[in-house]
């Protein structure tokens, strides 16, 4: 046998052949190994040390991947994946044609459902458990696996709601580590609390009150003690609930200290978690900082501006606001339908709100968006981090949808800075008082600007921004594309090529778009989004209503899902890269 007992275990079956006092030796071996390869790959960090030993009992109690485990989130199921037989591959985690950061069906039957929102884990796993009713599969095992920030999701509430009155064999596990990315929040996470420290109220137990069987809480780090519950459970029917205490970080002091920041810290130190700080002075601003600050600064002037999140205040930097003006400045939890119908309820009467989202996250309000806010045109303004390609997180959270599926919905304005600057002018235009609800996306990471603090100026809604003129041939570009555009055309020699920051998707300039169209023979749209229905599709719409014959060529990011990496290497794939522009340029000039 090898001195370091994890080597032997490829598959969660060798696992189960040791003895369970070995058990407590495999999880300080797959903590170590965690730590050391996240130190120097990076990627999630707190949240799977935390769930080591839960993830070690789970796969040693239970016949997996006969009994279904599903991890809601996936940032905890790093020690899953590497007992599940991707150890040798989980130094490619979160690359280009690697190992994706989250359980991903296609990757292992060990992965039972694909997972990167959350609070979809209870779903999931009620239905997997009425489909085994359903075919005699009395014995199968269906566990989910939830944090409690997640847990407070009304989509887990909706889970919970309905297994209470099946009788579907399943076993829901809280994870409750108080912290989701940030501390969690509200007043389940004050009732989970109380229940930490062995608070019996008077009132029956709220999971009780479900029609699960209750038990817990329990440590999440005591191997023994967990196995024991296990095989308890293992003998009840139907809905049960673990009440799991853990710590995230565990195993490394400093992540356990600080938790927020070590949810994702980058590259650190295995022996100490000392973070490895690089020289950033000089280099732009993140644009999530430019919004937070900028926001603090127009709600010092002005009074009726709200800020509000979904459980990103560090994600989103809304805490620049909840540090300055905490009485303004609301954290919902994971609540992202709440979030956009709480934003709308304050439009109403007449506050400034600026609801603070993902844009990937938007998705999970849809309805929302159309039915609570543009349908009742209240001015709310979605502000839309990690618009575009996002990188090593993946195809789950690439905001590449947002332009197709918000320019469809009536009243909606669509805004596309191109830089901080330009993000600034528009949060600061939306504050003065607009009548329609406003969308602003901006990219994750750091701007172009090493000056970012410029004086306001009010933004024309709608109108488009010359960046030069052209002879033939003009590229119509929006967002972080117009500085690859840019590049692109900077490195074509003696050729006359127009350029346009259209900055809107909708409305679009129309007064522009005829200009242009009745000049140029070829017209070129780039956006870091879905081509499919998307900015270029906006353009030929136009195009094809006016009868213009100018020759369109969209670049956008394919009909496809694109996998995780790092954003250059991702723009390549999606043929938005600055390489690519150039050549698409060349060739259509080469046609005139």
């Amino acid at each position: 046998m090898n001195t370091n007992i994890l080597e032997d275990i490829f598959t969660p079956e060798d696992l189960r052949q040791l003895p369970a006092e070995r058990l407590q030796e495999v999880s300080a071996a797959l903590r170590k190994f965690i730590i050391d390869i996240v130190a120097t790959k990076e990627g999630h960090l707190g949240a799977s040390l935390g769930v080591v030993e839960l993830t070690i009992a789970l796969h040693y109690a239970f016949n997996t991947p006969k009994d279904l485990l599903v991890w809601d989130v996936g940032h905890q199921a790093y020690g899953h994946k590497i007992l599940t037989g991707r150890r040798l591959q989980f130094h490619t985690n979160r690359r280009l044609n690697g190992i994706s950061g989250f359980p991903k069906r296609e990757e292992s039957e060990y992965d039972t459902f694909g997972v990167g929102h959350s609070s979809t884990a209870i779903s999931a796993a009620l239905g997997m458990a009425i489909a085994s009713n359903l075919k005699g599969d009395l014995d199968k095992h269906h566990i989910a696996v939830v944090g409690d920030a997640s847990i407070a999701s009304g989509m887990a509430f909706e889970g919970l709601n309905h297994a209470g009155v099946t009788k579907a064999n399943l076993l829901v596990i809280l994870n409750d580590n108080a912290i989701g990315i940030d501390p969690s929040v509200g007043a389940l996470k004050q009732y989970l609390t109380k229940a930490r420290v062995g608070y019996k109220p008077e009132q029956s137990n709220i999971i009780e009150a479900l029609n699960f069987k209750y038990f817990g809480p329990v440590d999440g780090h005591d191997i023994g003690g967990l196995l024991e519950v296990f095989e308890q459970m293992k003998q009840i029917r139907g809905p049960k609930f673990l009440h799991v205490i853990t710590t995230k970080g565990k195993g490394l002091k400093r992540a356990e200290e600080d938790q927020v920041k070590y949810h994702a810290p980058g590259k650190f130190k295995p022996e100490t978690g000392e973070l490895l700080t690089y020289d950033t002075a000089g280099l732009p601003l993140k644009y999530q900082d430019v919004f937070g600050l900028t926001l603090v600064e127009l709600a010092k002037k002005n009074e009726k501006i709200i800020g509000i999140t979904p459980a990103m205040p560090t994600g989103s930097s809304l805490k620049f606001m909840m540090q300055a003006f905490p009485e303004r400045a609301f954290d919902v939890g994971i609540a992202e339908q709440h979030a956009v119908t709480l934003s709308a309820g304050m439009a109403t009467q007449d506050f400034v709100v600026f609801c603070a989202i993902y844009s990937t996250f938007l998705q999970r309000a849809y309805d929302q968006v159309i039915h609570d806010v543009a349908l009742q045109k209240l001015p709310v303004i979605f502000c839309l981090d990690r618009a575009g390609l996002v990188g090593e997180d993946g195809a789950t959270h690439h905001g590449v949808f947002d332009i197709a599926y918000l320019r469809c919905i009536p009243n909606l304005i669509i805004a596309t800075p191109s830089n901080e600057t330009e993000l600034r002018n528009l949060l600061y235009t939306a504050q003065l008082g607009i009548e329609l609800p406003l969308a602003i996306r901006y990219p994750r990471g750091r701007g172009i600007q090493k000056v970012w603090e410029t004086p306001f100026e009010e933004v024309a809604i709608g109108k488009a921004n010359c960046l030069q003129e052209g002879d033939d041939l003009v590229v119509l570009s929006i967002g972080n594309m117009v500085y690859n555009a840019n590049k692109a055309i900077e490195k074509i020699e003696n050729k006359s090529i127009g350029h346009y920051d259209m900055r809107f998707v909708k409305p679009l300039d129309e007064e522009v778009l005829h200009t242009i169209f009745k000049k140029y023979k070829y017209v070129v749209t780039i956006e870091d989004g879905v081509v499919t229905g998307g900015f270029g599709s906006a353009v030929t719409e136009f195009a094809a209503k006016h009868d213009y014959k100018a020759k369109i060529r969209s670049l956008g990011v394919p009909d496809e899902f694109i996998q995780q990496g790092k954003i250059k290497e991702l723009q390549e794939i999606a043929k938005i890269n600055v390489e690519y522009i150039e050549e698409v340029i060349v060739s259509l000039l080469q046609n005139l």
